[in-house]
């Protein structure tokens, strides 16, 4: 009998909850956009969930979008929280692309300009936008996986849909169909920062310039209560409009302001984040706008407590993620003219069939962007049983031509200005064509045209001049200068090198190569006028290899990964000037390792030497030492505690650690170490594993700017009663 008692309390109980749950109001949230100010939204969905209150319909633009679609795809406040705390912002509105993405000349060409531009029919254009909208196209595919294959929103754990603009004719686009997050980056691409992003054909820009607070849409939905949260910039005074993206904002503004007066007319609960302070790239300050969120939600917290279920609130479950990993069954591409499918797979990675991580999507993905082949990239994850389908959809890039700029300054080179014409597909649809001039003090050029060819063997040909005028040591010179009582000579240096070379990978991660290559020296000096000013005036014709990887995560300031270089140069024949010339050859390898030891800390180890095998080497070409922040050029190796090109010898080995601490993002100090052996013929001895002869020390500090490190040494040695300070400013090159 009281299993029977029990069974009807229960059943009761549970008409009891349904019937309040059908006759309870549909609950609808409207968040609207503003940048980083929508971190607020956090902050009201933690109180919500605080009070116990169910959300039935959410609709949001921009920064509202992507809070809200999350939210919608099954997230909690407190995991929204945790994520959005953990994203690199820089990263995001940059489009970060990681080094490792990016081949052996992409680094390059990365790792020298500061400014890059369309050029076409002879006029210089504009980027579009400062970014594609890729890294945060790749994040939210990874944070929306459980979700991947709906593609009708009101499918969604909770219905949702956002809003964007079509460019084209200015009207609004309700986004509720199709790739959720190819919908949110749609609705958060505002202009100028962000491209404009195509769905079903429309060019949609950020939706808040026509709509960005969609009440009316969320009523549609069936929501009986509007919580509304405005984050919205109110209009600025003439003083406050300082730069391009508050201007860019008030544009945005003045369309939309009227419009929200009404709709706040319109929403039951109204709730606006005192986020005056803030501005919309505010995203270093999440943490206290999240808290201006929950503060602005306990003003109304009452009222809303008043819509919840007293005896059965609302507690909204933490979403369980799926794996992250992905059985890919088929890999489809939008039909290209100018590359074909396998080009695609062969960038990705990964070929049909495999089993990967969304990591290795991410990769394969940023893969195609540093190619720069393609100005649109997008895709979409399509059940194919209980495996995905790759569906990707790709835009060449119609521009072809590119000027580039750089600065940069040293204490051997000097001052120099770069300006830099790059153009694809001169000849054939996958070469570059890129040609520099350095424009300072000391003239330079460096022309390089590549074919590449992936997998398969590129080939190249490589043009440079270089000239600087600097005292250097005698041991460059076969002339006897003691007998002139002097050590160092001041010279007039010219270096005319061309190259015909083919590189391939190894294993997917080696770049291995090799040439012809033909170089016309001349030094001279005003120092031997009396004897004879000209040192070498001669050409060399050589043939050379060399294998190379390199896993370093920044260039100039790395916290992770490895590097190696090998390389051998055989000189065959010369003109002789100095009639000693004999064929010899120089083999030389490097290999360097970093590693963050704490916190903002790394330690940077690195090895390297080098020795002539032959007869007789050419002191030109010897191992030279001294100096820092030039452009390693021949031999010339930098060394701290000596001046620039202070020591030489046919056969040398180094080490140097280098301890760098970041203080502030982009601000670091470093100590730094370094030892060496240097003599000729040093490896033919056992002088090479002796204590060092030569060491030097550098304090130093470094700040990554847009045009590259900005750097300042004091350098000293135990051997040198002297010390040296060197600047050092923008990419080297």
């Amino acid at each position: 009998m009281k299993k029977y008692v029990l069974f009807i309390l229960l059943l009761l109980n549970w008409f009891s909850v349904f019937s309040q749950q059908k006759d309870r109001p549909k609950i609808g949230l409207v968040l609207s956009g503003g940048g980083a100010k929508g971190f607020a939204h956090i902050g009201v969905l933690k109180v919500l969930e605080d009070a116990g209150l169910k959300i039935d319909f959410i609709g949001g633009t921009s920064m509202g979008a992507v809070v809200g679609g999350l939210y919608a795809s099954g997230y909690n406040a407190t995991q929204l929280d945790s994520i959005f705390r953990a994203t690199n912002f820089d990263e995001l509105l940059n489009d970060f692309i990681p080094r490792s993405s990016k081949n052996f000349y992409e680094r390059g060409n990365d790792e020298l300009y500061a400014l890059v531009l369309p050029f076409n029919d002879y006029k210089i254009g504009i980027p579009e936008a400062l970014s594609k909208g890729l890294y945060n196209f790749n994040l939210l595919n990874r944070l929306t996986r459980n979700v991947r294959h709906i593609r009708d929103f009101n499918q969604l754990p909770i219905p949702f849909l956002c809003m964007g603009t079509d460019i084209e004719n200015g009207k609004q686009v309700v986004l509720n169909k199709g790739s959720l997050p190819l919908a949110l980056i749609a609705s958060a691409a505002f202009p100028s920062l962000f491209s404009p992003v195509e769905v079903d054909n429309e060019l949609l820009v950020d939706g808040g310039v026509t709509n960005n607070y969609p009440i009316e849409e969320v009523r549609k939905l069936g929501a009986d209560i509007i919580i509304g949260v405005d984050v919205q910039n109110d209009l600025l005074k003439r003083n406050s409009l300082n730069d391009a993206t508050k201007i860019l904002v008030q544009i945005t503004n003045l369309h939309s302001i009227e419009k929200m007066k009404a709709n706040v007319a319109k929403t039951d609960i109204y709730i606006k984040p005192d986020i005056k302070d803030f501005g919309v790239v505010s995203f270093d300050k999440g943490k206290e706008i999240i808290e201006k969120g929950e503060e602005a939600t306990f003003a109304v917290y009452e009222r809303i407590k008043s819509l919840t279920d007293e005896f059965h609130p609302y507690k909204k479950p933490k979403l369980k993620l799926e794996k992250d990993s992905l059985q890919i069954v088929d890999i489809n591409c939008s039909e290209l003219r100018n590359f074909t499918k396998d080009y695609v797979i062969g960038k990705l990675r990964f070929k049909p069939g495999s089993k990967i991580s969304y990591s290795q999507l991410q990769e394969g993905i940023n893969n195609l962007d540093a190619t720069q082949n393609f100005s649109v990239i997008n895709y979409s994850l399509d059940s194919n049983g209980d495996k995905d389908d790759l569906n990707l959809y790709l835009k060449e890039n119609q521009i072809k031509s590119y000027l580039k700029f750089g600065l940069h300054y040293d204490g051997l080179f000097k001052s120099a200005v770069l300006v830099n014409f790059t153009r694809k597909k001169t000849f054939f649809k996958n070469d570059v064509t890129s040609i520099d001039f350095i424009l300072g003090d000391n003239f330079r050029y460096d022309l390089d045209y590549y074919v590449e060819n992936g997998y398969n063997l590129s080939l190249g040909f490589k043009s440079q001049f270089n000239q600087f005028n600097r005292n250097i040591t005698s041991n460059i010179s076969s002339v006897d200068l003691l007998a002139l009582g002097v050590n160092s000579i001041n010279v007039d240096f010219s270096d005319w090198t061309n190259q015909v070379y083919f590189q391939s990978l190894f294993v997917q991660k080696f770049l291995v190569g090799g040439g012809l290559e033909y170089k016309y020296l001349t030094i001279k000096s005003e120092t031997l006028e009396s004897v004879n000013p000209i040192i070498d005036k001669s050409n060399y014709v050589s043939v050379f290899g060399y294998m190379k990887f390199d896993s370093f995560d920044n260039k100039y300031f790395p916290s992770k990964g490895w590097h190696f270089s090998g390389d051998i140069q055989s000189f065959l024949m010369s003109s002789d000037y100095t009639k000693e010339f004999s064929p010899y050859s120089i083999f030389k390898a490097e290999f360097g390792i970093a590693t963050t030891v704490f916190k903002n800390t790394t330690l940077k180890f690195q090895s390297e030497a080098g020795a002539s095998i032959g007869p007789e080497s050419v002191p030109f070409f010897n191992f030279v030492l001294g100096g820092y922040g030039f452009k390693k050029l021949n031999n010339f190796v930098h060394f701290y505690g000596y001046d620039f090109l202070s020591i030489a010898a046919n056969s040398y080995i180094k080490s140097t650690a280098v301890l760098d601490y970041e203080f502030m993002k982009k601000n670091h100090i470093n100590f730094s170490a370094n030892f060496a052996n240097l003599e000729d013929d040093l490896f033919q001895t056992v002088h090479w594993i002796t204590a060092p002869k030569y060491s030097g020390y550098a304090i130093g500090y470094g700040l990554e700017t847009v045009i590259g490190p900005i750097e300042i040494k004091h350098s000293w040695s135990p051997e040198n009663p002297k010390g040296h300070t060197w600047f050092n400013v923008g990419f080297s090159f």
